[in-house]
């Protein structure tokens, strides 16, 4: 098996529409350089909504703790792990922060593949 690291921004698409745009679900394809990987399978998905630099500290001990298991708009990341269409593993996740004031939606990335 050989794992690489990608790092790079994707989009992605869904067969079903869903209604919460900070907590989506595994997407169902992936867009990447021009190709279009589909998923088989969903393998494993967790959540790390830890608050990094300035944000850790501009909440109270109580409600920081609620949000590091629940979250809060804006912070944290999604990550799934994918079995696709050619047998690869690919690793991705849901930045939930805001990409810029006029655009407020997160970002996906691909972070590896393994072959």
């Amino acid at each position: 098996m050989n794992k690489r690291f990608i790092g790079e921004t994707i989009n992605v698409s869904f067969a079903r529409d869903f209604v919460l745009e900070k907590d989506p679900p595994c997407p169902d394809f992936i867009h990447w350089k021009g190709d279009t990987i589909k998923k088989v399978k969903l393998l494993s998905q967790w959540r790390d909504f830890s608050r990094t630099g300035s944000s850790a500290k501009n909440m109270r001990a109580a409600h920081a703790e609620r949000a590091s298991k629940k979250g809060s708009w804006g912070v944290g990341k999604i990550y799934f792990e994918i079995l696709d269409d050619n047998n690869r593993v690919l690793e991705i996740y849901y930045d939930r922060a805001p990409k810029d004031a006029a655009n407020r939606s997160g970002q996906w990335t691909l972070l590896s593949i393994t072959d």
